[in-house]
C-alpha cells in the first residue's frame, strides 16, 4: 500500500471569519509600513527635541533599515517551522513595545538601539503575514487578500507623511511611535480571535546556523554598502565613520568594504545552502524555490520595479517643501492621492485578474505607474500645485495597487503552501534590497543633478562661480532644505530663484530614471508564465475564454 502524502494545509479560512483575520494582518502591516514613512517627516522635529547630529539622524533611519532586510530570510525561516501566527505576534510585540521606547528614548544611543529593535518587529511581522495569507486563502478570496495587502503596502507609504505632518504639527513626534501602541493591541486581539496557526506539519529535524549567519550578515553588509555609500564614499572614505567609540577615516570606505564582505557572505550561503540540499540537510532558504519559473522570474521582476517605484517618493516632498513652500502636513495632503489610489486599484484588481489574469493586471499596473512617473517629471516646476500633481499621484498609486498585490500573488503561486514563510521572505527581501539599489541610485542622481543643475542656473543669472559653487554645496549637502533661507543672503532673491529651478530640474531627472525602473520592471514581465492552471484553480476565467 503506498504512503499517504502528507498534508500541507494546516487550515483554510472561510466565511466571515478569513476577512476579520485578513483586517487583522493588514492592520499589522499598515503599522510597520506607516511608522517607516511617518519618521522621515518626524525626523527633523526629533533632531531638535534630542539635540542629534546629522550622522545620530540618518542612523535613526539606517538602523531600522538594516536590521530590517538583514534577517527577513531567518524569519520567514522561523515561521514556516515555529508557526506563523506566533512569529507574527511575536513581531508585533517586539514591534510596540519597541515603539514605546523609541518614544521614551532621551538621547541618540538610546534612540538608535529602539529603532534596530523597531527593525527586529517589522522582519518577523512582514514576512509572516504574507505567508499566512498564502497559506490559508485559496480561491477567488486568496486573489482578494493580497490585492488588501498590497493595497495596504502602497497606501501606507503615500499616508505616511499626512499622518507625520499631523501629529508633528498637532501634536509631537512622540506620538509618531507611542500611535503603535493602541494599534498593536488591536492587531494582537484581532490575530488571537480569527487567525489560526499553521506551519511545517513535516519538519526535519536539525538547524542551519551557517547559513542564517552568513545571509544575515550578507544582506546585513549589502544594504549598509547601499545606504551609506552616498555618505562615507563607494570606495574610498569621504567622510570619518564612527561607531562604539571607534572611527574610521581614511583609506577604503567602509561602505565599500562592507559591500564586499557582503557579497562574500552571500556567495558563501549559496554554496553552502547548496551542499545541504544535495545532502538532505535543513537549510534556511530553499534554493530550489527559484527552479519555479514564476518564483524566479517573479523575484527579478520585484528587484527591478523596486529600484524607481518608490525613489520619486523621497525627493519629490522635499521639493514641495523646499521650492513650492508646502508644509509637512500639505505635502501629506497632496501624497493623500497616491493612497487613494492604491486603495481604489486594490477594489478593482481582485475582479480584473478574474477576468484577464494576474500577470496581464500587473503589467497594466506597472504601465500605470510608469505613466504617472512620468507624467509628474513632466508637470514639475517651480510654479506646480498641488492639484495639477494629484492626477498623476492618483494613476501613480493605481499602478502601485494593482502592481504589488498581483506581483506578490504570481511570486507565491506554484510555491507549496509549506514553504510560504520563505518564499514570502524572498520577495520581501527582493523588494528591499531593490528599494536599497534604487534609493542610492536615485539619491546620487539627485545630488548629481544638482551639482549640475543649480550651478548652471545661478550662473545664467550672474551669480559669480564662487558663489554658484558655495549655493550649490549647501543645496546638496541639505537636500535643498537651505533654500528658502537663501534670501537673506545678499542678492537673495536670484539665488532662491536659481537653486529653486535647479532643484526642480534635478527632480524631473530623479522621475526620468525612476520611470526608466518601472519600464525596465515591465519588460522583465514577459519572463513570466501566463500560470493558466493556477488561474483556473484560483477560480479566475481561463485565457481566452472571453
Amino acid at each position: 500500500m503506498a504512503a499517504a502524502t502528507p498534508p500541507t494545509h494546516n487550515v483554510v479560512l472561510t466565511g466571515r471569519r478569513r476577512w476579520a483575520a485578513l483586517f487583522a494582518l493588514a492592520l499589522g502591516v499598515a503599522m510597520i509600513i506607516l511608522d517607516a514613512t511617518v519618521v522621515n517627516v518626524a525626523i527633523p522635529t526629533m533632531v531638535r527635541d534630542l539635540d542629534l547630529t546629522t550622522n545620530d539622524a540618518e542612523w535613526v533611519s539606517a538602523a531600522y533599515s538594516l536590521v530590517f532586510a538583514s534577517l527577513l530570510i531567518v524569519a520567514g525561516r522561523l515561521a514556516d517551522r515555529q508557526g506563523r501566527r506566533r512569529m507574527f505576534v511575536i513581531g508585533v510585540i517586539i514591534f510596540v513595545l519597541a515603539s514605546v521606547l523609541v518614544a521614551l528614548s532621551g538621547n541618540a544611543v538610546e534612540i538608535i538601539g529602539a529603532r534596530a529593535l523597531q527593525g527586529l518587529g517589522a522582519a518577523f511581522i512582514l514576512p509572516s503575514s504574507l505567508s499566512i495569507i498564502n497559506a490559508v486563502f485559496v480561491g477567488k478570496s486568496r486573489a482578494a487578500a493580497f490585492a488588501v495587502w498590497g493595497a495596504t503596502i502602497g497606501g501606507m507609504a503615500a499616508l505616511g507623511p499626512l499622518v507625520g505632518g499631523w501629529l508633528t504639527t498637532y501634536a509631537s513626534w512622540h506620538w509618531a511611535f507611542l500611535i503603535n501602541v493602541p494599534i498593536g493591541i488591536l492587531v494582537l486581539i484581532g490575530v488571537f480571535m480569527f487567525v489560526p496557526e499553521t506551519k511545517e506539519l513535516v519538519q526535519q529535524k536539525g538547524s542551519d546556523i551557517g547559513g542564517i549567519a552568513l545571509s544575515t550578515l550578507g544582506l546585513l553588509g549589502v544594504v549598509f554598502a547601499l545606504i551609506e555609500g552616498q555618505r562615507y564614499g563607494w570606495i574610498t572614505s569621504t567622510a570619518p565613520f564612527s561607531v562604539l567609540g571607534i572611527t574610521w577615516d581614511g583609506g577604503l570606505s567602509p561602505a565599500f568594504i562592507a559591500g564586499i564582505f557582503g557579497v562574500i557572505c552571500l556567495v558563501l550561503m549559496i554554496v553552502v545552502e547548496k551542499r545541504r540540499l544535495n545532502a538532505g540537510k535543513v537549510v534556511v532558504f530553499d534554493l530550489n524555490l527559484f527552479k519555479i519559473r514564476s518564483f524566479g522570474a517573479g523575484n527579478a521582476v520585484a528587484l527591478i520595479v523596486s529600484l524607481g517605484e518608490f525613489g520619486l517618493l523621497f525627493a519629490l516632498p522635499l521639493f514641495l517643501q523646499s521650492v513650492i513652500g508646502y508644509t509637512a502636513l500639505e505635502t501629506g495632503v497632496i501624497l493623500l492621492a497616491l493612497a487613494i489610489g492604491s486603495f481604489v486599484a486594490s477594489g478593482a484588481g481582485a475582479a480584473l485578474s478574474q477576468r484577464i489574469g494576474p500577470v496581464r493586471v500587473l503589467q497594466i499596473g506597472m504601465a500605470c505607474e510608469a505613466v504617472g512617473i512620468i507624467g509628474l517629471g513632466v508637470m514639475i516646476s517651480t510654479s506646480v500645485t498641488g492639484w495639477a500633481l494629484a492626477p498623476w499621484l492618483f494613476l501613480y498609486g493605481m499602478g502601485v495597487g494593482f502592481a504589488t498585490a498581483q506581483l506578490t500573488g504570481v511570486i507565491l503561486s506554484e510555491t507549496p503552501v509549506e514553504k510560504s514563510g520563505q518564499a514570502s521572505a524572498m520577495q520581501s527581501t527582493s523588494r528591499q534590497v531593490g528599494a536599497a539599489i534604487g534609493t542610492a541610485i536615485l539619491g546620487t542622481t539627485l545630488l548629481v543633478g544638482l551639482g549640475v543643475n543649480v550651478t548652471n542656473q545661478l550662473e545664467e543669472r550672474n551669480v559669480a562661480p564662487p558663489v554658484a559653487e558655495q549655493v550649490t554645496t549647501a543645496v546638496q549637502q541639505s537636500a535643498g532644505t537651505v533654500i528658502p533661507t537663501l534670501s537673506q543672503q545678499p542678492n537673495g532673491e536670484v539665488l532662491v530663484e536659481g537653486a529653486s529651478e535647479g532643484y526642480a530640474e534635478s527632480t524631473k531627472w530623479v522621475a526620468w530614471v525612476a520611470a526608466a525602473f518601472v519600464i525596465l520592471g515591465l519588460l522583465t514581465t514577459l519572463l513570466l508564465p501566463r500560470n493558466a492552471a493556477r488561474v483556473e484553480s484560483e477560480g479566475y476565467a481561463p485565457p481566452g475564454s472571453e
